[in-house]
């Protein structure tokens, strides 16, 4: 797997990272599945092609290099492979549109709550 979204994304979703991705690699669960999966995005292990376009664009900085994971993340690789190994559970990601089709920006996290939120996460 070349790319891992951590658990960083649960509840935060901004999906910057979806506009970017060239191979179309970022899922999310079917709105019939979201009660069993974390409300999060997820790279599928062997559709990715580790372009890293999709690192840089989450603002929580939730996008690793699998081989840069930190330890505290790395049950995360299994999460994500999820979408791979159940793929009717799955859909691609898209990015968030308006009603004319226009892109909508997510508001940017600041680096208070982005900081909270890694410390919710690896503890």
């Amino acid at each position: 797997m070349a790319y891992i979204v951590s658990r960083l994304c649960i509840d935060c979703v901004d999906k910057g990272c979806v506009e970017v991705c060239p191979v179309e690699c970022i899922y999310e669960p079917k709105a019939s599945e979201v009660g069993d999966m974390p409300n999060m995005l997820f790279i599928h292990p062997t559709e990715c092609i580790s372009c890293g376009a999709c690192e840089p664009e989450c603002p929580w900085g939730a996008i690793f290099e699998d081989r840069e994971l930190p330890p505290s993340f790395e049950g995360d690789v299994e999460i994500n492979a999820r979408c791979e190994q159940q793929p009717s559970k799955f859909q691609v990601a898209h990015p968030h549109r308006d009603g004319e089709g226009r892109l909508v920006k997510a508001k940017r996290p600041d680096k208070a709550l982005v900081s909270a939120n890694r410390l919710k996460w690896q503890q």
